[in-house]
């Protein structure tokens, strides 16, 4: 059985609004079935542990996405008294993915422990991948061959500046992220639209740009674990 990592983002904040943030629902619950309808053994932490901040905008759109209503319902104590990042053997699986939502600009981004885990992953042949936010994950992984940082000269997507700007949060966030991926030598790609599926694949990094991208990204994950 394949076995794939979700690792979630434990900070729930959205800077010094005083508002919530975390995890956008849909982006963790849309390629939790798709890989589940798979028979794929999946294992959900936090980079903290504990319960896991869910966007509140997110809860109150569920009802426009069936996979989000069904986990909001039904799997949704999944995402209590998660396992930490300090707690898992990378050896176990056969992949990682990140779900974004704002929540990793903040945390995941900055976390040498999450840096280290997705170096593993990536540094031994191991998919990695992440939808919108979520790439922010892979900003402090290094790349052992070069020790360069593991995006640099890589094809990659995340959120782009066009549709943060859209929802009116580029003030509010750390940094943007295409930026930001820019910045660290990344070939960053968008699609023609906001907010379209699109998915862009590297060697092992594979990485979807906004939500709309999360079963996209999921069904390549699954193709190249069963070529």
């Amino acid at each position: 059985m394949k076995k794939i990592l979700f690792v979630l983002t434990s900070h729930g904040e959205l800077g010094t609004t005083g508002k919530k943030t975390g995890i956008w629902l849909s982006e963790l619950a849309e390629p939790y079935f798709t890989f589940k309808n798979r028979g794929i053994d999946i294992t959900i932490v936090s980079l903290k542990g504990g319960d896991v901040p869910v966007d509140p905008m997110s809860l109150s759109e569920s009802h426009k996405n069936p996979l989000a209503k069904i986990f909001l319902e039904d799997d949704m104590n999944l995402l209590k008294n998660t396992l930490s990042l300090d707690k898992i053997d990378f050896h176990q699986y056969d992949a990682i993915f990140y779900p974004g939502g704002h929540g990793p600009m903040w945390d995941l981004s900055e976390s040498e422990e999450n840096g280290k885990l997705v170096s593993d992953f990536f540094n031994n042949g191991k998919i990695v991948s992440a939808v919108c936010h979520g790439t922010a994950a892979f900003l402090k992984g290094i790349n052992d061959r070069t020790g360069e940082p593991m995006i640099k000269n890589r094809n990659i997507t995340g959120f782009s500046n066009s549709e943060e700007i859209a929802v009116g949060l580029q003030d509010i966030v750390p940094f943007l992220l295409e930026t930001k991926i820019k910045e660290l030598g990344g070939k960053y790609w968008k699609g023609d639209q906001n907010f379209s599926s699109y998915v862009v694949i590297d060697g092992p990094i594979f990485t979807g740009q906004n939500p709309a991208s999360g079963i996209l990204v999921a069904e390549k994950i699954i193709e190249e674990l069963y070529s």
